[in-house]
């Protein structure tokens, strides 16, 4: 006994920390680094409880060596939130690089203390699982408060020193509290606000010193200075600013008010030019930006570089999922800087929480008069775990203020903004994520160059979303109180075992026991289940399709409703059919988004738990639906009267044709038009995937199964109406594209193909557009126009056609001949498929002709005279071969199908056109060019053969397109180093997209809609069509 008591105890004996045996508490069942041999020196640190400690490290040991010896020491498992700073030679504090020799970057160790501190503010504490992290936290809470860094209004400020005597002295007793504060000094100007201090002490008996911390640290978060340490810097006019970075990212301040935030996602690369700080920032095309750079002077470019590190240091604590892999050693020379993050992020540290048991270990609070938690007893364990009510209600009422003026700040209506906003691009656009924001680690390296600079690095993100966050430790089931749950016996957690005597219930609910649920709330707020991905897909397609519907409902009736040639009786049909459909979706979408937002835990739906599942609304809305049949049975009807009026009057004709021209209508008008009719086959196919995936036992599956067999009978009821539609809006749309025909909607007549052949003729094989109907086949050429129309040479009846091969006779691959009654033609496909594809088309034909079996003719109608074409944009054959300049812009007529298969070589059939119909699709998408190194992330719509790419989805009109046809899909090689899941590659030629989707089911859709585009439709479709007429 005699010999413990003359042990020189040391700090972290006096914290009241088990005695340490060399093995760290930062890697279960590892020991800290070997140091390498040589002579000993001796460091002192500073600790947060102001002790200094002396540490012996190696000569030529790394900085990783001394914060480790630090950690085992304190017994600190997450120790990776602090750090070690120092005052250097040239009087700046640094952070010491963990990965460099000590003694390198500290010259005098024998006259330089190294403070230990924390150096990463989380934006939540109950991230934070050991009450001594939380302790270690809340006294550099204290310090900040002291030294005057943590600015706050005066309520702020007397509510948290409150809980810092709270900690240290106990409950409130007016003599001892005023003496305390006499003799101690936790603020610059504390004497001001000491009676609003005893006033807030007052309210906190009971209040554990664990208590205390967790209510220092909710107030502490919610202030703006919060983790902020201020680096003085000047704008562009000479404005002096100062900068810092947070978890969100680079913040900017004038004195103390924050006047603007850089987002981790709206910067693209950080870096410095001698003592110029530079910000470069994502670009938004919908407002052409160009300033897309900011520049801050800093003083000197020793500041630059303290800075930058540190932005690169939070970036990739907070944002990626590992620590960054360190750059491979260049042969020759290097250029700009080898910096990186070394240590833990915060993911990790949360991951290896979460696996391990948590520690309990005792320590001792230097400067608290309080008994431990754990001679408390039970009764006032009790009495405490009533007291987080009042204090969280305290904790909203003192930071009103703050509140307040940040809300004003983000209305611009306080603090002039010197610095230009930033221009927000495209969300997600980083290629090392995989569905959230930020930015790379080679996006923050500086030096002289950016190729030079580069730094690739393939680390993932940790979204935080998903990160575990509690307030107040609200754990009660019917949310009616705070604190434990009122059903579990105060000295037990949920599950019947004991409580750390340690540990409050407060800190117990909100700080750990959460996390044994955090696979249940990770799959609240992330579902994995495909019924929950077929759910969003009829989210984002419904989307679309309201999109869809107001180009009707809004853009056509206001581009025709000013003028006067435009009959008033048409205006009104449409009108009357098209806006109660209109109106009903909107409210179903409502109804989908409400459902979609309590399925991934955005409401507090959860509580009730019938919230995975969408049967129910799909069955009440499709009931809903069934009363607009008689609306849905008139649409046929809404577009032969606007062809009418088109084909009776010039000035209508050039309405529709000038209200095609402008953005929002990026299909053909009279697509619009079959759009409700398109959608019922959506709701088909989603509820049949739907119902394959349920058991019969799912409570989900009764209600799916009954709105399945709802509209498919809607659909087969009005199957006949649309496909009439479709035919006769595709012959239609064929008669702008064709000239030198007068009547080419004939009575009867059917559209089945299109596409490219070679005609043999004297001159050799030329390039012929060919057009087969269910009368005729007609061939074109490419006329040299304005309009770029397609000539019609000569039309073969195919009564008393027949065909045969001719590649032997001709010497031609893949040709055929046709021989009709009055003439002969020989042609040749681009490629044995093709030809298949046209000379069973053809046969079908015939024997449609010689059976003389038409359609209903009632939508047809018999016009004689042609309209008159006007003049459209002039396109060149790479745009339309799919480059990038086709994705950067539209052109109408110039993207038609009939062009596009033309200049691929390629055909296109009905059966094409209807499973296209069938397989729409929308959604997110992230997509990457073949030569870039950012994904970009897109609102995609796959719709009419092609991919349409918008901001997001309530954008009104698309960005830029890309036809499919012709191209090919596929997964790619792993020679193309794309290590990401859920990638597709498009490509013809020489042109490569890839695109990135968020799960296996969107990828295998994706996968599936875009090959209905790019291949041919299976021969069963085609007979079954046959069959039908």
């Amino acid at each position: 006994m005699s010999e413990l008591a003359e042990r020189p105890s040391t700090a972290g004996q006096r914290l009241g920390a088990p005695e340490s045996f060399g093995v760290s508490t930062l890697e279960p069942g590892l020991r800290p680094p070997v140091q390498p041999p040589g002579r000993q020196v001796s460091l002192r640190v500073q600790m947060l409880d102001d002790t200094q400690e002396v540490f012996q490290i190696s000569q030529r040991a790394p900085g990783k060596v001394l914060f480790d010896l630090v950690c085992v020491h304190l017994n600190l498992t997450e120790g990776d939130y602090f750090g070690l700073e120092y005052t250097d030679h040239r009087k700046m504090t640094v952070w010491l690089d963990l990965l460099k020799p000590a003694l390198k970057q500290i010259r005098r160790p024998k006259n330089t203390i190294l403070r230990f501190v924390v150096k990463f503010f989380p934006p939540d504490h109950t991230q934070l699982m050991e009450e001594l992290t939380r302790y270690l936290f809340a006294l550099q809470i204290k310090r900040d408060l002291a030294c005057g860094h943590l600015i706050c209004n005066d309520t702020s400020s007397a509510l948290m020193v409150s809980h810092i005597i709270q900690s240290e002295i106990g409950d409130f007793d007016e003599m001892q509290s005023w003496q305390h504060l006499l003799h101690n000094k936790y603020l610059p100007d504390q004497d001001a606000i000491r009676d609003k201090i005893i006033d807030c002490h007052r309210q906190h008996v009971g209040q554990t010193p664990a208590e205390s911390d967790y209510q220092l640290l909710e107030i502490a978060r919610r202030l703006e200075m919060y983790g902020v340490r201020l680096y003085p810097a000047k704008g562009r006019e000479g404005t002096k600013l100062n900068l810092t970075v947070s978890h969100t990212g680079v913040l900017v301040f004038q004195g103390y008010t924050k006047i603007n935030a850089f987002n981790w996602s709206k910067i693209r690369k950080l870096s410095f030019k001698r003592k110029r700080f530079l910000i470069k920032l994502r670009a938004d095309p919908a407002q052409n930006s160009h300033h897309d750079t900011l520049e801050f002077a800093m003083a000197s470019r020793d500041c630059c570089k303290v800075f930058w590190k540190i932005c690169v240091e939070y970036h990739a604590f907070f944002r990626l999922f590992e620590e960054p892999k360190p750059k491979p050693k260049p042969i020759l020379f290097t250029r700009g800087s080898s910096f990186r993050f070394s240590g833990r992020t915060q993911k990790q540290i949360i991951d290896h929480m979460k696996d391990s048991e948590l520690k309990k270990v005792p320590f001792e609070r230097k400067h608290s008069k309080v008994l431990s938690s754990s001679s408390m007893s039970p009764q006032s364990s009790s009495f405490r775990s009533q007291v987080p009510k009042e204090s969280a209600t305290s904790i909203l009422l003192a930071d009103q203020t703050d509140l307040a003026r940040l809300e004003a700040k983000s209305n611009g209506t306080e603090g002039p903004a010197t610095i230009a906003p930033p221009t927000n691009g495209f969300s997600d656009l980083d290629p090392s994520r995989q569905n959230h924001n930020g930015v790379s680690q080679h996006l923050l390296n500086p030096g002289p160059t950016s190729r030079a600079n580069k730094e690739e690095s393939d680390c993932k993100e940790s979204p935080q979303e998903s990160l575990p966050v509690v307030a107040n430790g609200n754990g009660t089931e019917d949310g009616q109180g705070k604190g434990v749950p009122s059903t579990v016996d105060v000295g037990q957690t949920a599950e019947g075992q004991q409580l750390s005597p340690l540990t409050s219930p407060l800190l117990i609910e909100a700080g750990y026991v959460r996390h044994d649920d955090e696979e249940e709330a990770r799959r609240k707020k992330f579902p994995t289940d495909k019924a929950y991905f077929i759910a969003k897909e009829l989210l984002t397609t419904e989307r679309t399709y309201l999109k869809d519907l107001q180009v009707i409902t809004e853009f056509f009736q206001k581009a025709v409703g000013k003028d006067e040639a435009f009959p008033d009786s048409v205006r009104d049909l449409i009108s009357s059919h098209y806006d109660p459909v209109y109106g009903f979706h909107q409210g179903f979408l409502k109804e989908t988004e409400q459902r979609l937002a309590q399925w991934e835990g955005r409401s507090n739906a959860h509580i009730r738990g019938d919230y995975q599942r969408i049967g129910d609304v799909l069955l009440k809305n499709i009931q809903g639906l069934r009363q607009l049949t008689v609306h849905l049975q008139r649409h046929s009807e809404c577009l032969v009267e606007l062809e009418r009026a088109c084909r009776s009057s010039r000035k209508v004709e050039a309405l529709c044709r000038d209200f095609e021209q402008q953005r929002v209508c990026y299909l053909p008008l009279y697509i619009f038009l079959l759009r409700p009719l398109h959608r019922l086959l959506h709701y088909k196919l989603i509820l049949e995937r739907l119902c394959k995936h349920y058991p019969p036992t799912h409570e989900d599956f009764r209600d799916s199964r009954a709105a399945l067999a709802e509209i498919s009978e809607m659909a087969l009821q009005l199957q006949g109406i649309m496909m009439k539609m479709e035919n006769f809006q595709k012959i239609l749309e064929l008669k702008k594209d064709l000239t030198g025909i007068e009547n080419l909607v004939a009575p009867g007549r059917e559209f089945i193909r299109l596409g490219c052949l070679s005609k043999l003729s004297g001159k050799g094989l030329q390039q012929r557009m060919f057009f087969l109907f269910s009368d005729c086949l007609m061939y074109t050429s490419r006329g040299v126009t304005l309009s770029n129309q397609f000539k019609v040479h000569g039309q073969l009846p195919l009564y008393g056609m027949t065909i045969r091969e001719s590649e032997e006779e001709w010497g031609v691959p893949h040709s055929f001949t046709l021989f009709g009654q009055r003439q002969s033609v020989v042609v040749a496909a681009s490629c044995a498929a093709e030809m298949e594809r046209w000379v069973e088309d053809i046969r079908m034909a015939i024997d449609l002709a010689e059976q003389g079996t038409t359609p209903n003719t009632d939508l047809l109608s018999t016009d004689s005279k042609p309209l008159e074409e006007v003049g459209s944009e002039l396109e060149s054959e790479e745009e339309l071969c799919g480059s990038r300049s086709s994705l950067e812009r539209q052109s109408h007529r110039g993207n038609t199908t009939v062009h596009v298969c033309w200049h691929r070589n390629t055909s296109v059939s009905m059966v094409d056109f209807s499973i296209a119909v069938e397989n729409q699709l929308s959604g997110n998408l992230l997509r990457k060019f073949k030569n870039s190194n950012g994904w970009q992330k897109l609102w995609v719509v796959f719709t009419n053969f092609s991919l349409f790419f918008y901001k997001s989805h309530q954008d009104e009109y698309p960005l830029a397109s890309l036809p499919l046809l012709g191209y090919s899909v596929t997964v790619p090689a792993e020679s193309e180093n794309i290590h990401k899941d859920y990638v597709f590659k498009l490509h013809f030629k020489s042109h490569v997209y890839y695109f990135r989707s968020e799960s296996e089911y969107t990828f295998e859709r994706w996968m599936e809609v875009i090959r209905s585009a790019t291949c041919s439709a299976s021969r069963p479709l085609l007979s079954s069509r046959k069959d039908l007429y």
